[in-house]
């Protein structure tokens, strides 16, 4: 996976959290080491949270890990606290600023689908109402 990929993941599922439970300032650099390596942060502000490219030297706390770990973490398919003590992540800093990002991913609403439902189909019922019957060709009577 690349850098640019592991970031466009991260974006992906910042886009998910319910940023209404978003009170305070929290900004969290995240590393990612070996494959894909680089880092980008998560901000967490008043209603917002945005992924961006980039360092972050004032932030609250840093996260290393490798993309895979981050891949599955966004996903769901891996606790961030399991995580933590298998050692696939480290948290330097504030670690109550690493557990609100995890809380807000975890509790962001599973994928719409972005199809439009498909209808039943529906059979037209016969009409009721009748036909005017055809007009008949005027007939001469005869003397």
């Amino acid at each position: 996976m690349t850098y640019e990929e592991v970031v466009g993941k991260a974006k992906q599922a910042v886009k998910k959290i319910d940023t209404t439970a978003i009170k305070e300032h929290s900004a969290i650099e995240i590393d990612i080491e070996g494959e894909g390596e680089g880092a980008f942060y998560v901000e967490l502000d008043n209603g917002k949270a945005v992924v961006e490219p980039y360092e972050y030297y004032d932030n609250d706390c840093k996260i290393r890990t490798d993309a895979a770990t981050l891949a599955d973490l966004l996903a769901g398919k891996l606790d961030a606290v399991a995580a933590l003590s298998e050692g696939k992540l480290v948290v330097e800093g504030d670690m109550e600023k690493a557990v609100s990002l995890a809380a807000a991913l975890k509790s962001a609403p599973a994928k719409k689908s972005t199809a439009p439902a498909k209808k039943p189909a529906t059979k037209k019922p016969a009409s009721t109402a009748k036909k005017p019957a055809a007009k008949k060709p005027a007939t001469k009577k005869k003397a």
